[in-house]
């Protein structure tokens, strides 16, 4: 069995507020998968910015929470070098199975999402 080590993204490409993150609701673009959607807006900084959204109804747990969290916040730090549009993205998350997906499987599906933003 593989283990990762999850190093967390960089502050400066995550939301500080909550009012980028209700900007980005209200004037972004969805694209939506079976286990996820990614809400994406321009933005006028010069870097892009990201959130991951999990509901107390999708995974009860904090700690399980977390860890997916740091799954997906870790595929999209792996991914950063190859997108370098100026958006703000939110990782909405809607099925459990992500906590048991490997992580390659979700690294693939968060480059693709990121890539279909772009058109």
């Amino acid at each position: 069995m593989l283990y990762y080590i999850y190093y967390m993204l960089a502050k400066r490409y995550r939301f500080h507020s909550r009012g980028g993150v209700n900007f980005t609701y209200k004037n972004g673009k969805t694209i939506r998968t079976p286990k996820i959607s990614l809400v994406f807006a321009k933005n006028s900084r010069n870097h892009q910015r990201f959130a991951v959204v999990i509901s107390k109804k999708v995974i009860k747990s904090a700690v399980g929470r977390n860890r997916v969290r740091r799954r997906v916040y870790e595929a999209i730090r792996l991914n950063l070098p190859e997108f370098k549009d100026k958006k703000d993205c939110i990782f909405v998350i809607y099925s459990k199975s992500i906590k048991e997906m490997s992580f390659l499987e979700l690294r693939k599906l968060i480059s693709d999402l990121l890539f279909q933003s772009r058109n």
